[in-house]
């Protein structure tokens, strides 16, 4: 089981080394290898994607990011961005599918900026398709041209999608869903984008073969205000990858912190690219102040869906209930009455549970 360990930028480092501690705790063979990505890679090859770390993520069974980006990359040439190497390793890889839960657990129930009552109980799966829409689709770009009878500087980017790669990404969803409670619900907006109306199509074609599971459309922005309105309504959302770029964010906040929530990006074979939700937060980088609970629930989702080791998986999300139960908390995720931890104590608290 061959594990390329991405730690990443800001906060990144931090959270992944508390991921690797519990997954060293769990007394499987693991092989694990770091490299550089994203800013940190830019620093230090010129290239947010270097091509040793690509070789890495090629031979290797699954990858373990922690985040890229900030402010610091900001005005560097777009071909420098740190985003680019995640990006790359999804595209190179075939990650075409993203999975994530959005689960509150009961502890948490304050936490969320919604009434408890609204939030009890959730439990949603968003699965968003990755490799493909407006932030790959082409021609895009930048240029000069006469506007209105004088010269502009004018931006466009084209929204794509091929039917086979609307029909894998919703296979998934229905997949999941009968795992769960047989529900999906396709997100677009038919209404004015041919690209969805194909998805919408393609979603009530794929339904046919799976007669267990209800099927219901929805327009993203009715879907961005239903998330927050009654979201338990939802068992499984599936949308493309601008739309799911935005409405998993919102569901992350749902539960009351994006630091609690893993993602998983799989290809065809399972292969896949663990992370958390949320991203590098140069701000408190360096401070043992992260969260470092959604890592560490990427690595049992690694488990479940790449290395098939289900008992290993529900041991880390087992602690991470127990630490929760515990009183444990870091600033995000802290209320009156419980025990603020920084990032190191949480995995300590998490390798004790263990």
């Amino acid at each position: 089981m061959k594990i390329c360990v991405l730690p990443g930028d800001g906060i990144g480092p931090e959270i992944m080394a508390q991921a690797v501690r519990v997954l060293n705790a769990l007394d499987l063979k693991f092989e694990m290898e770091e490299a550089l990505v994203g800013g940190c890679a830019v620093d230090a090859t010129g290239n947010p994607l270097p091509e040793a770390t690509l070789k890495l993520a090629r031979e290797a069974d699954a990858i373990l990011l922690g985040a890229v980006g900030g402010p610091k990359w900001d005005s560097h040439p777009r071909n420098q961005r740190p985003e680019l190497g995640l990006l790359g390793i999804r595209k190179e890889l075939a990650l075409f599918a993203n999975l994530r839960p959005a689960i509150l657990y009961p502890e948490l129930a304050n936490a969320s900026t919604l009434k408890p009552e609204v939030v009890a109980g959730l439990d949603i799966l968003i699965v968003r398709e990755l490799t493909g829409d407006i932030y790959f689709g082409q021609p895009r770009g930048i240029e000069l041209r006469e506007v209105n009878g004088e010269t502009q500087r004018v931006g466009w980017n084209t929204m794509v999608y091929a039917e086979y790669e609307i029909r894998r990404i919703l296979r998934v969803a229905f997949e999941a869903a009968m795992k769960r409670g047989k529900r999906v619900c396709s997100v677009d907006k038919m209404n004015v984008l041919e690209t969805t109306q194909l998805w919408r199509d393609i979603a009530i074609e794929v339904s046919k073969d799976f007669p267990e599971v209800e099927l219901t459309h929805m327009l993203v922005d009715n879907a961005a205000m239903q998330l927050v309105r009654n979201p338990k309504q939802f068992d499984v959302m599936v949308t493309g990858n601008m739309f799911g770029d935005i409405l998993s964010d919102e569901a992350s906040m749902l539960t009351g912190s994006i630091g609690m929530l893993p993602s998983a990006s799989l290809n065809a074979d399972n292969k896949g690219m663990y992370e958390p939700s949320h991203g590098s937060a140069p701000d408190i980088a360096g401070k043992d102040l992260a969260n470092p609970l959604a890592t560490i629930l990427s690595a049992a989702m690694m488990l479940r869906y790449t290395f098939n080791q289900e008992a290993g998986a529900q041991r880390i999300e087992r602690a991470v209930k127990k630490v929760l139960a515990q009183g444990y908390r870091t600033g995000d995720i802290y209320e009156p009455g419980t025990k603020r931890v920084g990032t190191r104590e949480m995995g300590d608290a998490v390798l004790a549970a263990l």
